[in-house]
Protein backbone atom coordinates (compact mmCIF):
# COMPACT_ATOMS: atom_id res chain seq x y z
CA UNK A 1 0.00 0.00 0.00
CA UNK A 2 1.40 3.49 -0.74
CA UNK A 3 0.45 4.77 2.32
CA UNK A 4 1.23 3.96 6.38
CA UNK A 5 -0.10 4.96 9.88
CA UNK A 6 2.08 5.34 12.54
CA UNK A 7 1.50 5.73 15.95
CA UNK A 8 3.78 8.77 17.45
CA UNK A 9 2.50 9.05 21.08
CA UNK A 10 5.02 7.42 23.43
CA UNK A 11 3.07 4.32 24.60
CA UNK A 12 3.20 5.10 28.64
CA UNK A 13 1.78 8.93 27.76
CA UNK A 14 -1.50 8.34 27.49
CA UNK A 15 -1.88 10.42 24.73
CA UNK A 16 -3.19 9.54 21.19
CA UNK A 17 -1.56 10.79 18.09
CA UNK A 18 -1.25 9.22 14.53
CA UNK A 19 0.91 9.96 11.30
CA UNK A 20 -0.35 9.09 7.98
CA UNK A 21 1.65 9.15 5.36
CA UNK A 22 0.78 8.88 1.65
CA UNK A 23 2.55 8.52 -1.19
CA UNK A 24 2.06 7.47 -5.49
CA UNK A 25 3.41 4.32 -6.25
CA UNK A 26 5.65 3.31 -8.63
CA UNK A 27 6.41 0.08 -9.76
CA UNK A 28 9.81 0.50 -11.06
CA UNK A 29 12.16 1.28 -8.70
CA UNK A 30 15.62 3.55 -9.62
CA UNK A 31 17.68 -0.35 -9.60
CA UNK A 32 15.00 -1.15 -11.80
CA UNK A 33 15.03 1.77 -13.88
CA UNK A 34 18.95 1.47 -14.73
CA UNK A 35 18.28 -2.12 -16.19
CA UNK A 36 15.20 -0.99 -18.27
CA UNK A 37 16.81 1.80 -19.99
CA UNK A 38 20.20 -0.69 -20.63
CA UNK A 39 17.82 -3.66 -22.10
CA UNK A 40 16.17 -1.36 -23.96
CA UNK A 41 19.55 0.12 -25.73
CA UNK A 42 20.65 -3.51 -25.85
CA UNK A 43 17.52 -4.53 -27.85
CA UNK A 44 17.26 -1.26 -30.46
CA UNK A 45 20.85 -2.22 -30.83
CA UNK A 46 20.45 -5.63 -31.96
CA UNK A 47 19.09 -4.53 -35.33
CA UNK A 48 21.09 -1.66 -35.83
CA UNK A 49 24.73 -4.00 -35.44
CA UNK A 50 23.43 -5.84 -39.13
CA UNK A 51 23.49 -2.22 -40.52
CA UNK A 52 27.07 -1.39 -39.34
CA UNK A 53 29.58 -0.13 -41.98
CA UNK A 54 26.39 1.35 -44.42
CA UNK A 55 24.93 4.33 -44.52
CA UNK A 56 21.73 2.95 -43.57
CA UNK A 57 22.81 2.67 -39.89
CA UNK A 58 23.49 6.72 -40.07
CA UNK A 59 19.89 7.33 -41.34
CA UNK A 60 18.42 4.87 -37.97
CA UNK A 61 20.96 5.74 -35.26
CA UNK A 62 19.53 9.36 -34.54
CA UNK A 63 15.99 8.09 -34.38
CA UNK A 64 16.92 4.92 -32.08
CA UNK A 65 18.54 7.44 -30.10
CA UNK A 66 15.70 9.92 -30.19
CA UNK A 67 13.47 7.05 -29.03
CA UNK A 68 15.87 6.20 -25.57
CA UNK A 69 15.56 9.73 -25.12
CA UNK A 70 12.42 10.07 -24.75
CA UNK A 71 12.31 7.00 -22.67
CA UNK A 72 14.78 8.48 -20.52
CA UNK A 73 12.17 11.86 -20.26
CA UNK A 74 9.42 9.57 -19.62
CA UNK A 75 9.98 7.97 -16.93
CA UNK A 76 12.22 10.91 -15.23
CA UNK A 77 8.88 12.85 -15.00
CA UNK A 78 7.48 9.62 -13.57
CA UNK A 79 10.04 9.41 -10.96
CA UNK A 80 9.57 13.37 -10.31
CA UNK A 81 5.81 13.14 -9.95
CA UNK A 82 6.16 10.28 -7.53
CA UNK A 83 7.93 12.84 -5.61
CA UNK A 84 4.31 14.16 -4.20
CA UNK A 85 4.08 13.14 -0.04
CA UNK A 86 0.51 14.13 1.88
CA UNK A 87 1.24 13.81 5.52
CA UNK A 88 -1.81 13.67 7.99
CA UNK A 89 -1.13 14.43 11.70
CA UNK A 90 -3.94 13.59 13.91
CA UNK A 91 -4.73 13.89 17.62
CA UNK A 92 -7.59 15.08 19.85
CA UNK A 93 -7.09 18.33 19.45
CA UNK A 94 -5.81 18.74 16.26
CA UNK A 95 -5.52 17.50 12.84
CA UNK A 96 -3.34 18.51 10.48
CA UNK A 97 -2.83 18.15 6.65
CA UNK A 98 0.54 18.96 4.81
CA UNK A 99 1.51 17.99 1.45
CA UNK A 100 4.70 18.23 -0.36
CA UNK A 101 4.05 18.38 -4.33
CA UNK A 102 7.78 19.02 -6.18
CA UNK A 103 7.48 22.47 -7.74
CA UNK A 104 5.20 23.96 -5.28
CA UNK A 105 4.78 25.85 -2.19
CA UNK A 106 4.19 23.35 0.40
CA UNK A 107 0.26 23.37 1.78
CA UNK A 108 -0.95 23.22 5.20
CA UNK A 109 -4.33 22.76 6.51
CA UNK A 110 -5.50 22.58 9.91
CA UNK A 111 -8.45 22.13 11.93
CA UNK A 112 -10.07 20.68 15.23
CA UNK A 113 -10.65 16.77 14.58
CA UNK A 114 -14.20 16.86 15.86
CA UNK A 115 -15.69 18.74 13.23
CA UNK A 116 -13.95 16.63 9.93
CA UNK A 117 -16.12 14.77 7.90
CA UNK A 118 -14.79 11.89 5.55
CA UNK A 119 -16.71 12.12 2.10
CA UNK A 120 -16.17 9.14 -0.94
CA UNK A 121 -17.74 11.30 -3.95
CA UNK A 122 -18.46 9.55 -7.38
CA UNK A 123 -18.67 13.26 -9.19
CA UNK A 124 -15.32 14.16 -8.37
CA UNK A 125 -12.07 14.63 -10.84
CA UNK A 126 -11.19 10.75 -9.67
CA UNK A 127 -13.47 7.81 -9.04
CA UNK A 128 -14.64 7.83 -5.67
CA UNK A 129 -13.39 11.12 -4.89
CA UNK A 130 -11.68 11.02 -1.28
CA UNK A 131 -12.08 14.72 0.86
CA UNK A 132 -12.18 16.06 4.02
CA UNK A 133 -14.48 18.54 5.51
CA UNK A 134 -14.66 20.50 8.61
CA UNK A 135 -17.89 22.49 7.33
CA UNK A 136 -15.92 25.26 6.36
CA UNK A 137 -13.22 23.94 3.56
CA UNK A 138 -13.01 20.98 1.81
CA UNK A 139 -9.50 19.39 0.80
CA UNK A 140 -8.88 16.48 -1.19
CA UNK A 141 -6.53 13.27 -0.22
CA UNK A 142 -5.14 10.50 -2.10
CA UNK A 143 -5.79 11.91 -5.21
CA UNK A 144 -2.92 9.81 -6.38
CA UNK A 145 -4.40 6.39 -4.92
CA UNK A 146 -6.53 3.74 -6.66
CA UNK A 147 -10.16 4.03 -5.97
CA UNK A 148 -10.11 0.64 -3.87
CA UNK A 149 -6.88 2.31 -1.59
CA UNK A 150 -9.12 5.58 -1.24
CA UNK A 151 -12.03 3.54 -0.40
CA UNK A 152 -10.17 1.57 2.45
CA UNK A 153 -8.26 4.44 3.48
CA UNK A 154 -11.47 6.34 3.83
CA UNK A 155 -12.66 3.71 6.58
CA UNK A 156 -9.55 4.27 7.99
CA UNK A 157 -9.97 7.72 8.76
CA UNK A 158 -13.13 7.53 9.79
CA UNK A 159 -12.07 4.54 12.36
CA UNK A 160 -9.40 6.56 13.96
CA UNK A 161 -11.84 9.98 14.06
CA UNK A 162 -14.19 7.85 16.03
CA UNK A 163 -11.85 6.55 18.30
CA UNK A 164 -10.69 10.16 18.98
CA UNK A 165 -14.14 11.14 20.10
Amino acid sequence: MPYEWQDTAPEDSGAVSHRLVLWPYRSLPRRGFVWFIGATAALMALPLAALLGTSALWGLLPFALVAIWAIWTALQRSYRSGEIREELRLNRDMLELWRHDPGRADRQWQTNPYWVRVSLWDDGPVEEYLTLTDGRREIELGAFLTPEERRELCNEINRQLARLR
